[in-house]
């Protein structure tokens, strides 16, 4: 479409909706919710795009982009049905589309900076959506990789095969490196396998994805525990450079009483039996998981969401999101609370539990308080505050505790020299840089608990820092 002609057609303010699986269906089964564009809803989302130039001191959709993707390029290329070059400018930058278009909060990032979204009663360009829909463009027709050529003689090894460690793979692979992934588990993907359900990312496009960067010439080994199996000081014997991509699974209690009881699961084991062992595909897989007909799920983040959705497929009557701030203060994705209140789910606000009661070593009640809110805290959000003489009980037979994660301690416990802060997060400079010459290290290890797309931004700088590093070396 000409310029002159574009400015004439009245862009629509309303970005176009996806279609999703009904939710009276899709609580059944745990097939993907979301179903992406066709191709003519694709380009009409497209064409909403301002095609907005750089100018000095105006923000714009790039800057919010932790993997730097030429976002209005890609979007123009579908808008002028040149897929083929939207999927390489995509790629040239991301080696994982597909999962960023699903998981990623695009809300938070891009599409915060999107002009068009700044104006009165106008939703920002889809850029999620689009990014999703020529990743599975690209899927569709082979999936099909550059050949990268391993050409340089320095080897990197990469500590965990989630995202930061995938990210960071791909980026050293395309630049020459001769690169091994270490993965603890038997399945690769880090917290995209075991923390995030079927229904919002199939793991058959997650093997998809592993596939690709397996393609650019990089090797994966599973069922390998560094800081047991081999320890980092020996890796840097093989290797020239080492990155700790090992994230933040330890999971997080409240410590209260009765928390020891049977029926009560931290959203780590919850999750990960479900997602990488399968207990919702019992007895075909042999890991089950038991399920109540009450379940109630403590927290108000991404994790709870997922946790409380599965709870329904598995079979539960009532599932209730237990959360001690108000709605407006849940770190969760909008679109994933919209998606659990459509599905059924209750939620119990301003509400924190205090105990666990049991019988006969099952939890049988939980004992809550009421809250009210006080002034921000440090994270921003207004600060939870018990209301004295508010306790009541929930009958509950099932609980998932889902308040968020700390970084597990093998790797740095194991490592002697490399420095962690009280958190147990690995310290780095803002390139990735640990403190152990050669070692690097990037996603919720060194942060704590955070979003996909951040932890592959840093595995995208260090991997820019390693090769400036071996270079020189």
């Amino acid at each position: 479409m000409a310029e002159a002609e574009k400015k004439k057609k009245k862009i629509p303010k309303k970005t176009h909706e996806m279609p999703e699986q009904n939710p009276l269906e899709r609580i059944k089964n745990f097939g993907e919710v979301a179903l992406g564009y066709d191709f003519e809803t694709a380009k009409a989302e497209a064409e909403r795009c301002l095609q907005c130039e750089r100018k000095e001191g105006k923000e714009l959709c790039i800057d919010g982009c932790p993997v730097e993707i030429d976002i209005p390029k890609f979007i123009k290329c579908i808008s002028e049905e040149r897929l083929d070059d939207a999927v390489e400018i995509l790629k040239d930058k991301n080696d994982l589309p597909a999962i960023c278009g699903r998981v990623c909060p695009q809300e938070q990032q891009c599409q915060k900076y999107c002009t068009l979204g700044k104006g009165k009663g106008r939703d920002p360009v889809a850029i999620g959506r689009l990014e999703r829909f020529v990743a599975d463009y690209d899927m569709e027709k082979g999936y099909s990789a550059p050949e990268y050529i391993t050409s340089l003689s320095k080897k990197v090894a990469i500590v965990g095969s989630g995202p930061a460690g995938l990210t960071a793979a791909g980026d050293l692979a395309k630049l020459g490196y001769d690169v091994t992934i270490y993965e603890a588990l038997h399945g690769s993907g880090g917290v995209l396998r075991y923390g995030i359900p079927e229904f919002r990312l199939p793991k058959a496009i997650l093997d998809k994805e592993v596939g690709y960067i397996k393609k650019l010439g990089v090797k994966l080994e599973t069922d390998v525990v560094i800081g047991k199996t081999i320890l980092v000081d020996e890796l840097l014997e093989e290797f020239d450079a080492v990155f700790i991509g090992t994230g933040a699974g330890a999971p997080m209690f409240m410590r209260i009483p009765g928390e020891n009881l049977n029926g009560i699961y931290s959203a780590n084991e919850f999750l990960t039996r479900i997602n990488l062992m399968k207990a919702y595909k019992f007895p075909e897989y042999d890991t089950p998981i038991k399920v109540g007909e009450k379940v109630a799920i403590i927290g108000g983040g991404n994790v709870t969401m997922d946790s409380a959705r599965c709870a329904l497929r598995l079979g539960a009557k009532e599932s209730t999101v237990v959360y001690r701030r108000s709605e407006e203060e849940m770190p969760a994705r909008r679109e994933e609370v919209e998606h659990a209140k459509e599905e059924g789910v209750v939620f119990k606000l301003l509400t924190n539990p205090v105990r666990y009661l049991g019988e006969d070593g099952n939890v049988k009640q939980m004992e809550c308080i009421e809250m009210k809110l006080g002034e921000p805290d440090a994270s921003g959000r207004r600060r939870p505050i018990p209301i004295e003489g508010s306790e009541f009980l929930m009958d509950v037979d099932t609980v998932v505790v889902a308040i968020g994660n700390t970084p597990n301690p093998l790797v740095p416990s194991t490592t002697e020299g490399l420095e962690t802060t009280k958190r147990g997060t690995i310290v780095v400079n803002e390139d990735g840089k640990a403190s152990i010459d050669g070692v690097y290290a990037g996603g919720d290890i060194t942060t704590g608990a955070a979003t996909v797309i951040s932890a592959m931004g840093a595995g995208k700088r260090a991997a820019r820092a390693i090769d400036e590093y071996l270079k020189a070396k």
